[in-house]
């Protein structure tokens, strides 16, 4: 009795110390993020139409190209989501975009705590080749300055062109998180090691005016 009495305190014990193990690796979990602006912010105005009910669902605000322009990102509140509070816990905050009219907007951006990284827009108003460059970016600080023991991607974006890049990544052993609005691309949630869905957020990354 007295034995096995002591085999489960043993294996209690061994459990604890696991479970510390394994809180003391999430604290030190660092973040790498990437972000796709306009891909994020357009797709938020879309979001906030069908909630305004400026649209009756998503084919509805493609097809008649609905969007609630009145919506507005709040970027501090978005570093704070996708990055974490703690410096320590930050490997990198990138986001890329085409340039405002003015510079202002990407000086408080930057204020906020991201690296910006500008586009120009060809003459069909699409950015040139951002989600190339972000994946240039991912893999090529996967393989220079990530580690993947303790570390995860984050990649805010909702394109399947990302698969490839974060398919070779899982494959390598790093963990891919993607973070967007709901209707991302199906393969790219497949394709992630873990999806999270913005739409519960939308209120709470709204910029207050």
């Amino acid at each position: 009795m007295r034995t096995n009495k002591m085999l489960a305190i043993r294996a209690v014990l061994t459990f604890l110390y696991q479970l510390y193990g394994l809180v003391k690796e999430m604290e030190f979990m660092k973040s790498y993020t990437y972000i796709d602006n306009s891909n994020v912010f357009i797709e938020a105005q879309r979001v906030s139409a069908i909630k305004e009910g400026m649209a009756a669902d998503l084919d509805d605000a493609i097809f008649r190209r609905i969007f609630n322009f009145k919506y507005k990102l709040d970027y501090g509140k978005m570093y704070e989501y996708f990055c974490g509070e703690h410096q320590a816990e930050i490997g990198c905050a990138k986001l890329w975009g085409s340039p405002p009219p003015s510079d202002s907007f990407w000086k408080m951006v930057q204020k906020q705590g991201f690296q910006v990284v500008t586009y120009d827009r060809n003459a069909a108003g699409k950015e040139k080749k951002v989600d190339v460059a972000i994946a240039y970016a991912i893999t090529k600080d996967a393989y220079t300055s990530i580690d993947k023991e303790n570390s995860e991607i984050v990649l805010v974006a909702g394109d399947k062109d990302y698969v490839p890049v974060i398919e070779d990544l899982k494959s390598e052993g790093f963990r891919v998180v993607v973070v967007f609005w709901d209707h991302a691309a199906k393969e790219l949630k497949e394709a992630a090691t873990k999806f999270i869905p913005l739409n519960q957020w939308l209120d709470y990354m709204q910029l207050q005016s």
